[in-house]
């Protein structure tokens, strides 16, 4: 039998003339107009489209909804399109085990696959399916990102992102192997190598760069500062999802590093991410089209205004395209001039979850909210988990928050300040440095929990 390699199913001449990256990146899309920009989304979604037709998830989902090829004929169209997100998808793989019909990638004649799962934050961990075109663009597009933020062929780059199954620590290590010329390091989470090792790492291989989940690089700055290593290592910058919480604090801890946000979750690899000039998260236009869309009625919300992102790769046409994915996740588009010249749009970055929003007594509250409410305290630890429980005689919920303290913390003073940042009343209990690990699961997880629903026990 005879059939294509990984390498011979891509042609990497051609991604990298579609997807600069280094300095022929910044000069195209410094160059570029939005009408440009429009003109090349056009021709990537109608290609995408042609795709998404062949693939039963797709014909299934748009057919319920009377949709025929005919009438989507551009982005102006793309509305009419129903979004569909990770219960879906999960829906597919309970109906056509073990992966789902969302591929696209069943037959002899498929090409080669690269096959991961998510985390599994939210519940069973998805399967998530990668053509090489669609694995390599992805690739790509963190490995540009890094480069635009300064990362250099000299640095040492050490990743905290999960392996495994999990998708994360993969993609990122061959983005930085094949588009950075950097050197990689993959410790992994903390169960991966141990927190202690993880930091004797940094010493041993003069590791100048950090890339991962922030909760878990700040904790190890405490780790170095315990085995008396913080002085030996020299972080100059840090990539990683800065959330709602202040970058001041990461920054700190690892002696000034610069710190830089981005977003993107495992369906579509990165979707925005910050320029040298920190002036918000750029959205990859040329391989994304991003919606924000109003929480309850999924109508495109006005500028500037709160809405969840809805994600079309256009890049992906190979396997398991995705057409209006809806990710949950909140931010606002940035409406100001940007600071670097270039043509794509800018979001502020992850600002919560809208399916782990609490309403309290009225008020929406984002657990992840209350990081940038605690940060650069000096009795705090920035460690913090949610409870959400329910009175049985009343029907009251309540939000106790639970605040990692170093001691000679005012428990009324952070109540009141917690009532005022979240507009709501919580309750607050005090509790001591690490206390919080065995509920956020800190040391095992990419995504630290910080919400724990228990009303229904």
């Amino acid at each position: 039998m005879t059939f294509p390699t990984y390498f011979e199913a891509l042609d990497a001449k051609q991604v990298l003339e579609d997807y600069p990256v280094g300095d022929a990146f910044v000069c195209r899309y410094t160059a570029m107009s939005r009408d440009e920009l429009r003109a090349r989304q056009e021709r990537d979604f109608a290609k995408l489209m042609a795709r998404g037709w062949q693939i039963p998830f797709y014909q299934r989902l748009w057919g319920a909804k009377g949709i025929e090829p005919g009438d989507i004929r551009g982005l102006d169209d793309i509305g009419k399109l129903p979004v569909y997100d990770k219960s879906d998808l999960m829906a597919s793989v309970a109906e056509h085990p073990p992966f789902g019909d969302f591929g696209g990638a069943d037959g002899r004649d498929r090409p080669p696959v690269i096959f991961h799962t998510t985390s599994g934050t939210t519940g069973r961990p998805q399967p998530l399916l990668f053509g090489p075109k669609g694995r390599e663009v992805g690739n790509l597009l963190v490995g540009r990102m890094y480069r635009w933020q300064g990362l250099q062929p000299s640095d040492i780059v050490q990743s905290v992102y999960g392996h495994g199954m999990i998708n994360g620590g993969h993609y990122i290590r061959e983005a930085v192997t094949h588009f950075t010329n950097s050197l990689f390091l993959s410790a992994g989470t903390g169960i991966e190598t141990r927190s202690a090792n993880q930091v004797g790492l940094m010493a041993d291989f003069g590791v100048t760069v950090l890339v991962g989940f922030i909760d878990y690089l700040r904790k190890l700055a405490e780790v170095a500062r315990d085995e008396g290593l913080l002085d030996r290592i020299k972080i100059r910058m840090i990539c990683g999802h800065l959330g709602t919480e202040d970058r001041a604090g990461v920054e700190a801890a690892w002696g000034g590093a610069k710190a830089y946000d981005w977003y993107g979750v495992g369906d579509t690899g990165t979707i925005a991410g910050e320029g040298p000039e920190r002036d918000g998260l750029y959205v990859w236009e040329d391989a994304h089209y991003l919606e924000l869309l109003d929480v309850d009625s999924g109508t495109p919300v006005a500028a500037g205004e709160t809405g969840d992102m809805v994600v079309t790769c256009l890049y992906k046409d190979d396997v398991a395209p995705s057409i209006r994915f809806n990710t949950h996740d909140i931010t606002h588009e940035l409406t100001s001039a940007n600071a670097t010249g270039m043509v794509f749009k800018r979001i502020a970055g992850f600002k919560g979850r809208s399916d782990n929003m609490v309403k309290l007594r009225g008020i929406n509250v984002f657990p992840h909210a209350i990081g940038a409410l605690i940060e650069n305290r000096a009795d705090l630890t920035g460690e913090y988990v949610c409870r959400l429980r329910r009175d049985p005689a009343s029907g009251r919920d309540d939000m106790l928050v639970l605040l990692e303290s170093r001691g000679g913390s005012d428990h009324g003073q952070l109540s009141s300040m917690l009532r005022q940042g979240l507009g709501v009343e919580v309750l607050v209990e005090l509790v001591a440095p690490g206390d919080t690990a065995p509920l956020t699961q800190i040391d095992v997880r990419q995504k630290p929990i910080r919400l724990i629903d228990e009303r229904g026990k």
